[in-house]
C-alpha cells in the first residue's frame, strides 16, 4: 500500500485521561446524506482503547505545512499534546490543532473491527474550512513512507 497515495489527517477526541490523537490516513467520504466519512485504527494504537469509548472526534485535514504535527501524533502518546500552543479544546471538549486547514468534527455512528484494525464511522456534525484564510492550504500528502506536497499537472 505504499505505492497509493494517501492524505494525512490526524484524528482527536477527549477522554476521561485528557486529550487524545494520532495520525490516520486511512479517511474517506462515505455518504453526502446523510454526511459519512471514515478512517480506521490499528488494534495495536495507544489510542484504541480510548477510541472505543469516545463518542465523537475531530478529524484535521492536514495542510503541507503541517507535517511536524503528522510526525508528532505518530510518536508516543505522551508528546502528542504537550505543547499547549499546538491546540484548543471546542466547547464539546475534542481538541482542535491550530492552523488547520479543513477539519470536521463527527459524533461515532458505528465501530466494526475488521482484520487487525477497527473502522470507525463517523456522522458529520460540524464542518470547519478555513483553507480561503490558511496559506499553504495545500494537503499534505503520504507516499512511499514519506510526506510530500501535490504539484499541479495543469499548465
Amino acid at each position: 500500500m505504499r505505492h497509493y497515495p494517501a492524505g494525512v489527517t490526524v484524528v482527536t477526541l477527549n477522554s476521561e485521561h485528557g486529550p487524545i490523537g494520532f495520525t490516520a490516513t486511512s479517511f474517506a467520504s462515505l455518504s453526502l446524506e446523510p454526511p459519512l466519512v471514515s478512517f480506521n485504527i490499528a488494534h495495536t494504537s495507544s489510542s484504541l482503547d480510548a477510541m472505543l469509548g469516545a463518542d465523537s472526534v475531530v478529524i484535521h485535514f492536514l495542510g503541507e505545512h503541517q507535517h511536524h504535527l503528522a510526525q508528532r501524533f505518530s510518536r508516543t502518546a505522551d508528546e502528542r499534546f504537550s505543547d499547549r500552543s499546538l491546540w484548543t479544546p471546542l466547547d464539546t471538549g475534542e481538541p482542535v490543532l491550530h492552523g488547520t486547514p479543513i477539519w470536521v468534527r463527527a459524533t461515532v455512528h458505528h465501530r466494526i473491527p475488521i482484520g487487525d484494525h477497527t473502522f470507525v464511522v463517523g456522522l458529520v456534525t460540524r464542518v470547519h474550512d478555513n483553507t480561503d484564510e490558511t496559506p499553504a492550504a495545500a494537503p499534505l500528502l503520504y507516499y512511499q513512507g514519506r510526506y510530500h506536497r501535490p504539484t499541479s499537472l495543469d499548465r
